[in-house]
C-alpha cells in the first residue's frame, strides 16, 4: 500500500512519521526551560498514531535511564479530525486496515488494524480531549491513561472514541470518571485547541514530533521513529552531564515499573534477545506470573497480581 501520500493514518514506515496534511514547516518559537529537570520535551503525539507506538520501547527505556534529568510535556496533535476528505486513495477506515498491519511488523510492535474493519473510528478527536482531561487529573495517571487507550486501539481492537470505552480505560488506571466526564465536556476541549494552535504555530507537521529545550531554552528536535540512540545523543546534547541509571533487568522489577510489555520492549529494557525475549515472557505465563494477550501480529503481557 502506498504510504508516502498526505493521508495523515497512512504513516511513512521508513521515516517512522504520521504525517498531517496541507501543513506548513515552520521554526518552533522559543519556549520557557524545564522549571523542575534540566531537560524539557515537548511531545507531539496522538492516541490512534501509529508511529507513536512505535517508539514506546525507546521511550519507556528513555525515562528508566534519563528519567532524573527530563521532563515530558505531552500535546496532542489531532491526527484524525474526521473522514470529510479523500487523500491518497484513502476515503473510507477499512482502507488502513492493512496498513496498520504493515506498520506493526516494521515496527516489532503489535498492532491489530482490523479494528478498522470491525469497529472503526470516526476521528482521534475524542481520546486526545479525554487525555487533556484526564492531565487535569492528574498528570502521570493521564499518562498511563493514554497507554490504555493505545492498548485498547492497537491490540484489542476497541473504538476509543466510545464514551464508554474511555470510562472504562480511565477507570482502569484511577481516574475519577465523573470528573473527567465534566472536564471531557468542558476544559479539556479548550486545552486541546489550545494543543493544536501550538503545534501548528510549532510548524508541526507528523507524530511523533519531540522537541528537546535545555536550561537556556535551545532546542533539538527528534522527528518520526528513530532508534533509541537518537533520542539518548539528543538528550546528552542538551544535558552533556545528565545522570545515566542502570536499568534493574528482573523481569518482576519491570513489569512493576511498567505494568504491560511487549516482546520488543521487555528485550530492550532486559537485554534480553529479541528471538528468547517471547520464550521467557511465555514461561512467566506458564508459571502462572504474566497474562498474554494475543493478536494476531504479536502479543501483550501484563503482570497477574
Amino acid at each position: 500500500m502506498e504510504t508516502t501520500n498526505s493521508n495523515p493514518l497512512l504513516c511513512d514506515i521508513e521515516s517512522g512519521v504520521c504525517e498531517m496534511p496541507e501543513s506548513s514547516l515552520a521554526t518552533a518559537p522559543q519556549t520557557g526551560a524545564s522549571t523542575h529537570k534540566p531537560v524539557k520535551i515537548i511531545y507531539f503525539t496522538d492516541p490512534i498514531c501509529s508511529s507513536c507506538w512505535g517508539i514506546e520501547p525507546q521511550l519507556r527505556k528513555l525515562k528508566l535511564e534519563y528519567g532524573d534529568n527530563f521532563e515530558i510535556d505531552y500535546r496532542m496533535g489531532g491526527l484524525l479530525p474526521d473522514w470529510s476528505y479523500n487523500s491518497g486513495g484513502i476515503s473510507k477506515p477499512s482502507d488502513v486496515a492493512h496498513h496498520w498491519d504493515e506498520v506493526s511488523v516494521r515496527y516489532d510492535m503489535p498492532i491489530d488494524g482490523d479494528v478498522w474493519l470491525e469497529d472503526p473510528l470516526d476521528s482521534s478527536y475524542p481520546p486526545s480531549i479525554a487525555f487533556k482531561a484526564a492531565q487535569l487529573q492528574d498528570p502521570d495517571k493521564a499518562i498511563h491513561f493514554l497507554r490504555v487507550l493505545r492498548e485498547m486501539v492497537f491490540l484489542e481492537k476497541i473504538n476509543i472514541t466510545k464514551w464508554e470505552n474511555l470510562a472504562a480505560s480511565a477507570e482502569q488506571v484511577g481516574l475519577d470518571v465523573q470528573k473527567l466526564e465534566i472536564d471531557f465536556n468542558g476544559n479539556a476541549r479548550d486545552l486541546f485547541e489550545q494543543d493544536l494552535q501550538l503545534a501548528s504555530q510549532w510548524g508541526v507537521r507528523g507524530f511523533p514530533t519531540m522537541f528537546f529545550v535545555d536550561s537556556e531554552g535551545n532546542q533539538e528536535k527528534v522527528y518520526g521513529t528513530k532508534p533509541y540512540s537518537v533520542y539518548e545523543d539528543t538528550m546528552l546534547k542538551q544535558f552533556p552531564t545528565a545522570s545515566k541509571k542502570v536499568i534493574d533487568k528482573d523481569w518482576k522489577n519491570l513489569f512493576t515499573k511498567y505494568n504491560t510489555l511487549t516482546a520488543l520492549e521487555f528485550s530492550e529494557l532486559s537485554q534480553t534477545p529479541r528471538d528468547q525475549a517471547g520464550q521467557l515472557l511465555r514461561a512467566l505465563v506458564k508459571s502462572g506470573n504474566l497474562s498474554e494477550l494475543v493478536t494476531k501480529n504479536g502479543s501483550l503481557w501484563r503482570l497477574l497480581k
